[in-house]
């Protein structure tokens, strides 16, 4: 009997080896699809890493794999049932990467990678095991910097939070400020707010952090929403008392405390500070709101727990054929990524360099941008124009043009790239520019510049493959769904702006932009592709 028994178990240990054969097969290949599908964004996300302001992502890997670590005896402990259930997140991942390939967008790509890996998890060891690692999965997505569209907005507005509490804190030192968007006049100097400056640099390392410091802190969730959310707040008025600090010290130091070693230490100081205030916030909450007592939970094990436990050759057999069917799904993507060509330029049909410097009442002078900015923007070409009728009043043209909208050099918005060097920027919604002939008009977007106490009328829109669009998440949407439709993702940016001189009303600039768009639009119209253009 004991000879028998052995016999069966040496049987049921040789079936099971040759089972897990497939199956790491399987695995391999999968992972070989994943990084060849996404090696190219993740190429790039490496060499985003290495920007000061994302320096921070370095760390997020390694944490993650010590939170799993930190698991290992409950993940342990928990049998692998393989789910058809994970190809959910996974096909998402895959419509997120085509959304992000076609759109021109890497942060979409990335979310695509990240669904797909979780996707996975999900295929090979089951929702149980999912739950257990589900908060270090989730904190992976903080490696992913946000698009460029999103962090310009976010650094605009945390640069004037940041400016006004600084003022406002050199006022209640008693130091006469003058803030003009985000440039600081202190009379003997000004100090101009830069993203290093402006709490972005450790906006999103502090805001990351809050979320470790959550996750064990042993309170009810509200108490950690509120510690989340209270590192916004935190980075804002530290971030004011660093640019408060520069200005009330520049007075007896001059430049130096703005640059170099006290530059650089302040904001590490101001980064340890933060921290201190957001421990300091635990223990307040935990003390003025104590928690109640926990009732031990029960949980019960799943009916299949047993079968997988006894008998290792079904779970991993079972796991082969959506092992198949996932390597299938990410081989095809992958043959149709790089098997059709969809993104077909479409150059411009008249070069921006041989545009008129002279369109009706209108006589202009030609600028240059420089090469910085040019090597930044990626256009594959534009023009800038500096236009003034007779009465002597002013209208700056500025077009770029893109072949194609590839990832990471697509259009960016006059409502991101406009404000700074001391202008802000209010917008005021959508308005229709008549045509004059009748045949209706176009649309445009509407804002205002100030700075001080001048003022500019902008006007901007994108004309994009016969469309005229005004929103930046519009634009987005249709440069995914062109390139899916009609193999093409080229557009313009369009945007022109008038000063409001102080012999002269709103009424009158409007006036004076709407006839320059009404002039500029026909003969920018000879230039760019329009709908039918392949």
């Amino acid at each position: 009997m004991a000879q028998y028994v052995s016999s069966e178990m040496n049987g049921n240990i040789a079936r099971q080896g040759r089972g897990r054969l497939p199956a790491l097969i399987c695995a391999v290949s999968s992972l070989v699809l994943f990084m060849l599908l996404f090696y190219p964004a993740y190429r790039v996300l490496w060499s985003s890493w290495q920007r000061e302001d994302n320096n921070y992502c370095y760390f997020v890997p390694l944490i993650v794999l010590y939170l799993l670590w930190e698991k290992r005896a409950a993940l342990q402990s928990v049998p692998a049932v393989s789910s058809w259930a994970g190809f959910a997140p996974l096909l998402l991942g895959i419509a997120f990467y085509w959304l992000g390939e076609l759109g021109g967008e890497f942060y979409t790509i990335y979310l695509g990678s990240w669904f797909v890996l979780t996707g996975f998890v999900w295929i090979c060891l089951g929702w149980h095991k999912l739950k257990i690692a589900a908060f270090p999965l989730l904190f992976l997505i903080t490696m992913f910097p946000f698009p460029r569209f999103i962090n310009n907005n976010l650094t605009l507005q945390l640069k004037l939070l940041s400016s006004k509490m600084g003022v406002a804190m050199m006022h209640w030192y008693g130091l006469a400020a003058y803030r003009e968007g985000n440039v600081i006049d202190l009379g003997f100097t000004r100090l101009q707010v830069v993203d290093a400056c402006s709490g972005l640099r450790y906006f999103f390392p502090l805001i990351v952090l809050s979320i470790l410091l959550a996750y064990y802190f042993r309170a009810p969730l509200w108490k950690k929403v509120v510690l989340v959310l209270s590192a916004v707040a935190v980075s804002v008025i530290t971030n004011g008392m660093r640019i408060a600090s520069v200005g009330i010290l520049y007075q007896f130091w001059g430049p130096a405390v703005a640059e170099g070693f006290f530059h650089d230490f302040s904001g590490w100081f101001i980064f340890m500070f933060s921290l201190g205030l957001l421990l300091l916030e635990m223990w307040l909450l935990k003390r003025l709101f104590p928690a109640l007592p926990e009732v031990a939970k029960v949980h019960d094990a799943p009916a299949d727990w047993g079968a997988s436990a006894r008998d290792g050759k079904v779970a991993v057999i079972s796991v082969v054929p959506r092992f198949l069917a996932a390597v299938a799904v990410l081989g095809a993507t992958l043959a149709l990524a790089h098997g059709v060509e969809f993104r077909e330029k479409v150059p411009i049909k008249k070069s921006f360099a041989q545009f008129p410097e002279k369109v009706g009442e209108w006589t202009g002078i030609r600028r240059e941008m420089e090469q910085l900015f040019r090597d930044a923007l990626e256009f594959s070409d534009y023009v800038i124009i500096d236009y003034r009728n007779r009465e002597g009043k002013n209208v700056n043209f500025y077009t770029a043009y893109y072949e194609t909208q590839r990832k990471g050099g697509s259009i960016h918005s006059p409502a991101s790239c406009l404000p700074g060097s001391g202008w802000e920027l209010k917008e005021s919604g959508n308005v229709t520019v008549p045509s004059g002939d009748g045949r209706g008009g176009i649309r445009v977007r509407r804002a205002f510049m100030q700075m001080g106490g001048k003022t500019d009328l902008v006007y901007y829109w994108f004309p994009q493959r016969g469309r005229i669009l005004t929103d930046i998440y519009e634009m987005k949407f249709f440069t995914f769904w062109d390139a899916l439709t009609r193999q093409r993702t080229d557009g313009a940016l369009v945007r022109v702006i008038t000063p409001v001189y102080q012999d002269e009303g709103v009424e009158a600039a409007e006036a004076r932009l709407q006839a320059f768009t009404r002039q500029i639009v026909p003969v920018l119209d000879a230039c760019l592709p329009g709908k039918e253009s392949i």
